[in-house]
């Protein structure tokens, strides 16, 4: 082929190639240009892919993913929730239209150059817009889910007749805050679509103290004591408090008058701190160690000779108590044998007609208020406060208040209250009783604070016999009494 013949040959070659190219890329175009109508590969909405669908398709996708019921496993129920339940709807249009956008960006040569080369720019990613309605939500998890599945705490009881309790039943209550937060973000997710909620659980708790009242009078019929009881108890962290005097099966007033025996040396020992300085000067101490922890008189009658007054030192110690409030408790003369009564004494308690335990004239007091007593005492110890420290605010200091429950806390005789107290248990406490003059045993009385690992208590209890109180078995009674009021607030120990 001649030079010539070669160059017309090279021409048409070219020529076809051209037209090849040309026809190539139109048919490459076309295709592209239907492909552009659709969103680019990698393009996801709301985390959904939607590459290569169009708009139609990817909205159908979205409400696929996002119309999916969300699981709620509550414990061992499962519930599903409709995210229209939650007024949770999909900005469709506002989503479509910002991923319409994000993939314009480029130019449309551009574009069809990455098209025909297969390469793709960085996946673009359209985020979730949704509108949601938390008050429709939270209104659908406490009608239709705390009401249903929510199981209140069953609170131990009382076992009749005896000291112990039965074991309670913890409760649960659904963490609607929590819940709401929780479901929210399953809401929002089109693949996490479960929720364990979560929930509160509600201690078993005691039973009321009107049950345990309940409970201490069975005690005291089962042991078949035949006299007269009153208890006073106070929770020293709540301020809740129970009265009872009990008598033969029948409920009678509280409040009733008592010979105070030697639990009126309570009284003694804090007229003693308001009138001695700081520190204690140790003669006091060894006289306030053998009036409590020996429980003898003769100290008693010193202390009161000594630091108040020769003479009148137990009007001193009734006056401190009037100015405290406690209108019943007073002590009207020394305990030697033939001290004088400085002065008589009318109470409401005492003046009572229709229930009477013949209280001697010397020393008197009524449950509640050694109780409120020995509560001040605790208070001022403890925290600084009550009614001891805004009385004799210059006179009475909280170490001296740490003092008294110290020196309580000697009287370790081993009945009464504390023998229904575990071992270990520390207890601050004075007991008193007295042969009258008839030669029998007619009422015992024991005043406490008790230190039990779940709550600090005030149990103040007296028994009067008018005939003869026996006392082995009014030990006992005591005891399980006070074995009670401890299960009652250590159900767990």
């Amino acid at each position: 082929m001649n030079r010539k013949g070669f160059l017309l040959f090279s021409r048409w070659v070219s020529l076809v190639m051209i037209s090849l190219a040309v026809m190539i890329t139109g048919i490459q175009l076309v295709q592209y240009s239907r492909v552009r109508n659709a969103f680019p590969v990698g393009m996801k909405i709301a985390g959904v892919p939607v590459g290569s669908l169009t708009q139609k398709e990817a909205a159908e996708r979205l409400i696929k993913a996002y119309g999916v019921p969300v699981e709620l496993r509550y414990d061992d129920a499962i519930i599903h929730i409709k995210p229209s339940t939650a007024g949770f709807e999909l900005d469709l249009e506002g989503m479509l239209a910002a991923a319409s956008v994000a993939r314009s960006t480029q130019p449309f040569w551009t574009e069809f150059w990455n098209y025909l080369w297969n390469t793709y720019p960085e996946p673009i990613e359209v985020p979730l817009r949704f509108k949601i309605s938390e008050d429709r939500l939270q209104t659908f998890l406490i009608e239709e889910i705390a009401s249903r599945y929510d199981q209140s705490a069953e609170p131990a009881m009382p076992v009749p007749g005896t000291s112990n309790f039965t074991s309670g039943n913890p409760g649960r209550q659904l963490d609607i805050d929590r819940a709401t937060v929780l479901i929210e973000d399953a809401l929002k997710s089109s693949s996490s679509r479960v929720v364990k909620l979560t929930y509160n659980v509600l201690d078993s708790g005691k039973p009321p103290m009107s049950m345990l009242e309940v409970q201490l009078q069975q005690i005291i019929d089962m042991s078949g004591f035949d006299g007269l009881t009153e208890v006073y108890l106070l929770d020293l962290k709540s301020g809740e408090e129970m009265q009872m005097a009990y008598q033969r099966g029948v409920s009678v007033e509280p409040n009733i008058s008592f010979t105070a025996a030697s639990t009126i040396k309570i009284p003694i020992l804090v007229s003693v701190f308001e009138n001695v300085p700081e520190p204690t000067p140790i003669n006091v101490v060894s006289e306030i160690e053998s009036m409590i922890e020996l429980s003898e008189n003769d100290p008693a009658d010193r202390l009161m000779q000594t630091v108040m007054d020769p003479n009148l030192g137990p009007i001193y110690v009734t006056d401190h108590m009037q100015e405290l409030g406690l209108t019943n408790t007073f002590l009207a003369g020394h305990f030697y044998f033939g001290a004088p009564l400085l002065r008589r004494y009318e109470t409401v308690a005492n003046m009572r007609t229709d229930i009477d335990t013949g209280p001697d004239p010397y020393n008197q007091t009524i449950p509640m208020e050694m109780g409120m007593l020995l509560s001040d005492i605790y208070y001022c110890a403890e925290k600084n406060g009550g009614a001891l420290r805004a009385v004799y605010p210059d006179s009475i200091t909280q170490a001296e208040c740490q003092q008294m429950i110290k020196s309580l806390a000697l009287n370790d005789i081993q009945v009464l209250l504390q023998a229904g107290l575990p071992e270990g248990v520390r207890i601050a406490h004075k007991h008193g009783w007295i042969i009258e003059l008839d030669g029998y045993l007619h009422t015992i009385g024991d005043a406490a604070i008790v230190f039990s690992p779940n709550a600090d208590y005030v149990l103040v209890a007296f028994m009067h016999q008018p005939v003869q109180l026996i006392f082995d078995p009014a030990n006992i009674l005591f005891a399980d009494l006070s074995r009670a009021v401890y299960n009652y607030f250590n159900l767990n120990q």
